[in-house]
């Protein structure tokens, strides 16, 4: 039987290994996670929380999400 993929579900429920590390604290220690899906899709989670809430984003999502941020459209995150 294949488990439903959904935006909210713990992130343990995609097991544990695929689970990357691209943004990092200064300290090595608080960031996000990405896992590239199977289907192309992204998961993303706390580092701090890995039994936390996973958002599953589309490719293309998060394309432009990295794309923006590349472009300079989330520095009023800073």
């Amino acid at each position: 039987m294949k488990q439903d993929i959904y935006n909210g579900m713990p992130s343990d429920d995609l097991g544990a290994d695929g689970w990357e590390k691209p943004w990092s604290g200064p300290n090595g220690g608080s960031c996000v996670e990405t896992k590239k899906l199977d289907d192309g899709r992204v998961a993303v989670r706390q580092s701090t929380d890995p039994g936390g809430p996973a958002l599953i984003c589309s490719d293309d999502a998060m394309a432009c999400f990295v794309e923006g941020a590349k472009n300079g459209l989330a520095d009023f995150l800073l």
